[in-house]
């Protein structure tokens, strides 16, 4: 039996430190971030790693810097043969990649050295990728740099969204770990240096930039509808309101329209778009439910014919 210690904060972790919990192995702390302002009340909220840890019983550090001397000594006191990494959100420095016997072990969530950084699975989708996976990489003082341990692949279906798609990825991450970190304890694994030469970075998504334009190919902002679901979600507006589009479809069909323009084509509603027609399928207006598009037309017939706009 091996002591670990555990770093993760959102739900692409849980599955990750769950299947941990089932193995021989000791979980002597979980590291995740400090619980965090949510809601119209913005009270502080628990991350769902620590809600899981909170459940399990387990040992929990919430530091805001790992840099700090008191947070090394405990991570040293904590003495752990590996430290596991999902999605932390702190840089690790070079005095915790130290610590552990075996190194520290990141699970990411794309097939390095392709995406690295912080959205690699809208990172995926955005570039209109034909499949992913999961890179158990031994942790280095670079972003997503460190030689590979393991990785696996999956296919990337057409209906995938980032939610989707991070659900499949957490749990094949923990399916691989666990069936790695045998190998990692004993050694047995040589990391591969990855090829620099192939590596593209993604940075961390704003808001603004689920703003549609409506100028650019419809194929092109499928993606982003994709890459944006759950959030920050693909956005227009219409009547100077936000309308989020949650899924849609693009069609190579060129129609003489400006750009923005709701059209109706069969039984279809699409957008006008720079190359193509986007094809809705599912909305939500400002304040109100998400929709199917055939149900959001019903109640509001002055929609087809109209313009979306920027703002």
């Amino acid at each position: 039996m091996s002591r670990l210690v555990f770093m993760g904060t959102p739900e692409f972790a849980v599955p990750i430190l769950d299947a941990l919990t089932r193995t021989e192995h000791s979980i002597v702390g979980v590291f995740t971030r400090p619980d965090q302002p949510a809601g119209r009340g913005k009270q502080l909220q628990p991350s769902p790693i620590k809600q899981l840890a909170l459940a399990r019983g387990l040992p929990i550090f919430q530091p805001s810097t790992l840099r700090a001397p008191d947070v090394l000594a405990q991570l040293r006191a904590l003495a752990p043969a590996v430290i596991i990494v999902a999605a932390y959100g702190l840089i690790l420095p070079r005095e915790v990649l130290t610590i552990p016997l075996r190194g520290c072990v990141n699970t990411h969530a794309s097939l390095l050295p392709r995406h690295r950084g912080a959205a690699p699975i809208a990172a995926t989708i955005l570039a209109g990728d034909t499949e992913t996976g999961i890179t158990l990489m031994q942790m280095d003082e670079g972003l997503d740099t460190g030689p590979i341990l393991a990785q696996r692949a999956i296919p990337i279906a057409d209906e995938d969204t980032t939610g989707t798609l991070t659900t499949k990825l957490a749990h094949l991450a923990a399916d691989l770990l666990i069936e790695t970190l045998p190998h990692i304890l004993a050694g047995e694994i040589t990391p591969q240096p990855q090829d620099h030469t192939r590596a593209t970075l993604c940075k961390p998504i704003k808001k603004e930039e689920g703003r549609i334009d409506w100028a650019r190919p419809a194929d092109e902002i499928a993606r982003r509808v994709r890459a944006f679901n759950p959030w920050p979600s693909a956005f227009t507006f219409w009547n100077g309101t936000m309308l989020k589009i949650l899924r849609a479809h693009a069609s190579p069909q060129q129609i003489k329209a400006e750009v923005g323009r709701v059209v109706q084509i069969g039984k279809e509603i699409g957008v006008v778009c720079g190359e193509g027609v986007l094809i809705l399928r599912e909305v939500q207006l400002a304040g109100k439910r998400a929709m199917t598009i055939e149900e959001f037309v019903r109640g509001q017939r002055v929609f087809v014919g109209d313009v979306l706009r920027n703002t």
